[in-house]
């Protein structure tokens, strides 16, 4: 009918932004005759002549136009591009694993809504994308000022500094810096002026960690028979409390600290057995991190790095390195270092990755190294 005909004008204006975009889809539907097809319980849905099973998913909700992955017409399987036609009985078949329209599904739909609601999904997930990307962006920003992230994180300072920049919280200023319209330094450097100044809300300490330098990493580790001796922990197998570890003294006389199954480890203690030393972890320590690095096996997905990822924010861990790779089976392969401030949590966290959808292992692996 013609009222029925002018709530779904109303509707597209409503969803259109772009005034010539509006019109421009107003002249393509005014164009087009229709054609009236069938749900399998038999409600009539109308759609313009040309219209695909990607029209019709639209027209029976938004979420079944996303998750659509196929469509039955008249019972049998028929591409997503096919035209329909008026008495089709039309079946929608859907995802609930990630479900997400596909850019080439902007060639082949041909109704205002259809179109509006991909082209809004697309634009959603790139703003999405964008504020990870400014999120992460300005972590490393602070983090070469020598600002505290994870602090910050929970702090009202970043919620000025968004403010003081014309934006409404923060995640439009992450926003921003993902899009490159604001850069991470700058908006950096303007927390640090904030927390200097005495300006802000909550003061948080500024010399926590200084640019460019990581801290002596004695790291909880007693030295049998020497009290004040430089201890580092050696980057070739990255100990945690509770490895089993050996010490090496090094030439500098400091002691370098080794997994006791570390290649290096018993390289050095079948060749120069005099320089081993006992150390043991001192349990007395806090506020040390540690590096550990965990490989994730999955099968490939839309989204997965981003679940991955998101699971070991959510653990409050810095991540310091990522890689992935997907190879030719469709096994997408990651790679993570991180720092881990209570290694007696690794054995939860990795239990908790490995219930992410579509991973099917995870596990600590040493520097250099790959299962």
């Amino acid at each position: 009918s013609d009222i029925a005909w002018l709530n779904h004008l109303v509707d597209w204006q409503s969803e259109t932004s772009d005034p010539q975009e509006f019109m421009e889809t107003l002249k393509v539907d005014l164009e087009h005759d229709e054609v009236f097809v069938f749900t399998p319980k038999g409600k009539v849905v109308t759609l313009p002549d040309g219209a695909t099973p990607i029209d019709f998913a639209y027209a029976i909700h938004t979420e079944v136009g996303h998750a659509c992955i196929g469509a039955r017409v008249n019972g049998r399987l028929q591409p997503l591009d096919s035209r329909l036609h008026s008495g089709e009985t039309v079946e929608i078949l859907t995802t609930k694993v990630d479900p997400a329209p596909s850019r080439d599904w902007l060639k082949i739909a041909v109704t205002p809504r259809a179109r509006n609601k991909i082209r809004h999904w697309f634009s959603r997930e790139r703003r999405e994308d964008a504020m990870e990307a400014g999120r992460e962006e300005l972590a490393k920003a602070l983090r070469r000022e020598g600002l505290p992230v994870q602090k910050l994180a929970s702090s009202p300072v970043l919620e000025e500094v968004a403010e003081a920049a014309g934006f409404s919280d923060v995640n439009g200023l992450h926003v921003a810096i993902g899009e490159h319209h604001l850069s991470a330094t700058s908006a950096a450097q303007r927390v640090a002026r904030l927390l200097r100044s005495g300006e802000g809300e909550e003061q948080l300490p500024v010399t926590a960690r200084s640019p460019r330098r990581r801290r002596r990493p004695t790291a909880g580790v007693h030295v049998e028979g020497l009290d004040d001796v430089m201890v580092r922990l050696s980057r070739c197998c990255t100990p945690v409390p509770g490895d089993e570890i050996i010490g090496f003294v090094t030439r500098g006389r400091g002691v370098t600290v080794h997994r006791a199954d570390c290649a290096n480890a018993v390289s050095l203690a079948s060749g120069e057995h005099d320089r081993i030393i006992e150390v043991d972890w001192d349990r007395h320590r806090a506020g040390d991190t540690f590096v550990v690095s965990i490989e994730v096996k999955a099968l490939d997905r839309s989204k997965l790095l981003r679940d991955v990822s998101a699971t070991l924010a959510d653990h409050q861990l810095n991540i310091l390195a990522c890689t992935s790779q997907t190879g030719t089976d469709r096994i997408s392969r990651m790679r993570f270092d991180f720092e881990l401030a209570d290694p007696s949590h690794l054995e939860s966290l990795i239990t908790t990755i490995r219930r992410i959808e579509s991973v099917y292992d995870a596990y600590r692996v040493l520097p250099g190294t790959s299962h």
